[in-house]
């Protein structure tokens, strides 16, 4: 394997509960306010499309999907929202890691009573638990994400002493 390894990973990630209620919410608002413009005027018809407007801006930031890519010792995270409009969020120098283990690993027993900020860049879902790993990074940052067998394998070639596969 080169050193030069260029991969990327798209995670799809579940939207969340409370963004479900409240755009439910937001659009039963409106309807409600579309039928209080009979009664109410102009104030309801303008609190309808607030409501409306508010649940269309929920609903582009709850379709999340992860990109995580891994080229010379550096790993990548942009989030896509919506399909559409992508963002960088943060690049990893790999050689500041400290450990890459799957999320349930006894590798990171180590770490457990230490204060990290958590970066959650997963898909959230149940059932991918056992794809999800953690990397803690330069004694301040905890990132979990679903990196694929392959990823982790490319990344244990550059540091095989903190790479678990467990």
């Amino acid at each position: 394997m080169a050193q030069d390894t260029f991969m990327e990973v798209l995670v799809e990630s579940k939207p969340s509960l409370s963004a479900k209620i409240i755009k439910i919410v937001l659009y039963a608002l409106m309807a409600i306010f579309i039928l209080g413009f009979l009664f109410l005027g102009f104030l309801s018809l303008l609190l309808a499309v607030a409501c409306g407007v508010g649940a269309y801006f929920i609903g582009l930031r709850s379709e999340v999907e992860y990109e995580y890519s891994y080229m010379d010792k550096e790993l990548d995270v942009d989030v896509i929202y919506s399909k559409e409009k992508r963002k960088h969020v943060a690049t990893f120098d790999l050689s500041k890691m400290e450990v890459l283990a799957p999320l349930k690993s006894v590798h990171l027993d180590d770490y457990k009573n230490r204060t990290y900020k958590v970066c959650d860049y997963s898909s959230h879902k149940e059932n991918a638990q056992d794809k999800m790993y953690v990397l803690y990074y330069s004694g301040e940052k905890k990132i979990v994400f679903e990196p694929t067998k392959e990823m982790v394998d490319a990344i244990a070639f550059i540091a095989p002493h903190k790479v678990f596969r467990d």
